[in-house]
Formats: C-alpha cells, sequence, structure tokens
C-alpha cells in the first residue's frame, strides 16, 4: 500500500520538474502573483521494478473564474501487481486497485496567492485524506517570493483477510519557502519543511526477522522529520537551462538522507522541448531497523525503506507543441522516461543470502492543453 502511493508521488513529480525547467527559460522579467493557467491533461502512467508494476490513466482540468479565482479538479488511478521481495518472501503476491481524486482553490489578491486543496485516495487496506493551504507572496518589487504552506492528514489503514483490523496515522507538515531572482538569468530558492506522524506508522503484513524466525513487525507511533532543499536554475543561453538541487532530510528515527540532482533543458525549433537530468539518493537506516536481529526489541523493522540504500539514475523528457493559437490555446503531447537502480547495503534477500538490488523503469505520457 505504501509502494503505490509513493509511486504516484514520483511519477507526478516529472510534470512539474518539466515545467520549473521549460518556464525559467521564457522568463527575464517579474510579475505579481498570477493565477495557473487554464488546462486540461490526460496521463498515462507506468512504473515497473522491484516485483511491482503500477500503471494507470490520470486527469487534470483547471479552470479560472472571473479574474482571481481559480478551480480544478484531478483523478488518478493506479492499478497494481505486487510481488515486490517483501510480499513473496512472507505472504502472496496480490493485484489491487487505488484511486485518488483531488479538489483545489487558488485565490489571488493584490501579489498574493492563496491556495486550498484537498486529496483523498482509497485502496482496499488503505484510505488516506488530507487538506492543505498554501499562502505565496512576492515582495520587493517582485524579485522576492515568500511560500508558506500546511497539511494536515488522516489515514485508516486495514488488513486484507482482517475485517475487525483498523488503525489510524495521523499528519502533519509545516512549510516555508522563499525564491529570489538574482540576475535577469538565474533565480535560487530555500524551502523547509516539518513532518510529524502519529499513529500506527508500520504495516501489519510486514514482518522483522529475529535469529532468522520471522514475527509482527513494531514500528514506533510518532515521528518527526526535517527537510531542507535548496535549489537554482539558470538560463545558459543558446535557449537552454540549467538546475542543481541538494535536499537533506532528518528525522527522530534517526534517519538521514541525501539527495542531489542535476538537470539541463534545451528548445529545439519553435515546438520542441527536451530535458535531460541524473538523480541521486542515499540514506542511512533507522535506528531500530535490522536484517536479522540478534535479540528481541521494544521497536523492530526490516521494512527496506528504513535501511541502508542509494537509488540513482538518469532521465528524460520531450514536450512536442502540436497545435498553437497565440492568445487562444496550446496542446502539447509529452513524454517522460526514468531508469533507477537500487542497490541495498544492509537488507538481503532470504531466498538467496546476498544483498538485494533491483532496476526499475518508469513511463510517463500525456497530452496537455492550456486555453
Amino acid at each position: 500500500m505504501a509502494v503505490i502511493r509513493r509511486l504516484g508521488s514520483l511519477l507526478r513529480l516529472g510534470q512539474r520538474v518539466a515545467g520549473l525547467l521549460g518556464g525559467v527559460l521564457a522568463a527575464t522579467t517579474t510579475k505579481g502573483a498570477e493565477l495557473p493557467e487554464d488546462r486540461a491533461d490526460a496521463m498515462y502512467h507506468l512504473y515497473d521494478g522491484g516485483g511491482v508494476t503500477a500503471s494507470g490513466p490520470a486527469v487534470l482540468i483547471r479552470k479560472s473564474l472571473f479574474n482571481s479565482v481559480s478551480l480544478s479538479g484531478s483523478y488518478y488511478l493506479d492499478m497494481v501487481s505486487n510481488a515486490s521481495i517483501d510480499v513473496v518472501t512472507t505472504a502472496s503476491p496480490f493485484r489491487e486497485k487505488r484511486t485518488e481524486g483531488a479538489l483545489g482553490l487558488d485565490y489571488v489578491y493584490h501579489d498574493s496567492l492563496i491556495s486550498l486543496s484537498g486529496t483523498t485516495s482509497d485502496e482496499p487496506d488503505y484510505t488516506a485524506k488530507s487538506a492543505s493551504l498554501n499562502v505565496s507572496e512576492d515582495v520587493f518589487g517582485g524579485l522576492t517570493t515568500v511560500n508558506l504552506g500546511y497539511t494536515r492528514g488522516w489515514d485508516t489503514v486495514g488488513k486484507h483477510g482482517s475485517p475487525s483490523f483498523s488503525a489510524d496515522a495521523n499528519h502533519w507538515q509545516f512549510r516555508v519557502g522563499v525564491t529570489q531572482i538574482l540576475t535577469p538569468r538565474w533565480l535560487a530558492s530555500l524551502n523547509l519543511e516539518t513532518l510529524s506522524d502519529q499513529g500506527y506508522l508500520g504495516s501489519p503484513y510486514r514482518a522483522a526477522r529475529v535469529f532468522g524466525a520471522f514475527i509482527p513487525e513494531r514500528d514506533p507511533s510518532t515521528r518527526t522529520g526535517h527537510a531542507a532543499l535548496l535549489r537554482a536554475i539558470g538560463d545558459i543561453g543558446w535557449r537552454s537551462a540549467v538546475r542543481v538541487e541538494y535536499r537533506y532530510f532528518w528525522d527522530t528515527w534517526n534517519i538521514r538522507a541525501h539527495t542531489a540532482e542535476l538537470g539541463i533543458s534545451r528548445h529545439v525549433g519553435d515546438r520542441w522541448l527536451l530535458d535531460g537530468y541524473f538523480r541521486y539518493y542515499s540514506q542511512r537506516h533507522a535506528l531500530f531497523y535490522s536484517d536479522n536481529f540478534t535479540s528481541e526489541l521494544t521497536y523492530m523493522s526490516r521494512n527496506r525503506q528504513l535501511s541502508t540504500f542509494t537509488d540513482m539514475g538518469p532521465g528524460l523528457k520531450a514536450s512536442y507543441t502540436a497545435v498553437r493559437v497565440p492568445g487562444r490555446y496550446e496542446v502539447k503531447v509529452n513524454g517522460a522516461y526514468q531508469w533507477l537502480r537500487f542497490r541495498y547495503s544492509d537488507f538481503t534477500d532470504v531466498r538467496t543470502g546476498k544483498l538485494y538490488s533491483f532496476n526499475a523503469n518508469v513511463l510517463e505520457f500525456f497530452v496537455s492543453a492550456t486555453y
């Protein structure tokens, strides 16, 4: 279940990055706060890696009302076939469906953009609801943008074959960020966030291993994490832009994680925008993680997402403007592919006794129309 939610976030992230890089190529002047463009998107996504295959459609529609209000709605579907190492070593492979719907409202007041949104997702054994508030304010003549955000989440965890099992998990996220235009060609941003989780934070299916014997995992019921993201984007000439970013994460479970990404985008002709990037991620394991415990402790987990591992790989995106009517509408066809290599330093495949690793492929194809 957690795998499905993380895949959805990974797939949607690619679209935001492509738009960010493409936008800086044309950004030479500053403006006050503006509503997002009226648009309609239709996407098909596919993830295949580590025994998990997830695919399905997604749609987004956004429409402005008057000159200061914009409404949006989206729908996201994942059809998942799960035969990951966690499943095949402690349970049976399964198939399930996850659906997600979201509604949003954006309001512009002078130099401020205020956004409200609500999201709900449903799986056979997991439901999640969240509400978010974001405020973006342009200051110092539009050279600086300050962002504040808050998200509250409510999850309910179930278990296949156990109708009486039900557990709650609550989540809070606080965000603050500053984006600064440094020169007509360069901008930089610093974003900070704090996350707090409380309730049932483990999995009813996952097992820890003690002297080779499997027992149900036991995770703490609270967790607080912090993250800092530094990003720089610049126009390097030849109708090209470059992006460099670094993110550091740490939490009360003693996880420490580093993410670095380098990307470059380039306009080719009047209709093509090409984007290539490379991502690297490394993580140190949680305090209560072990591949094979030598004694039984209060908290114990063999969740490989809490282990020591790295993932890295390149990605490519391409956007083609199929139809353009200046001042009226535009239609773009977009494709993206990312290859990732996961390597675990302290998580073994119990079937072979060797350290676990796998490759993953992420594909996206979507059509976007602005009007």
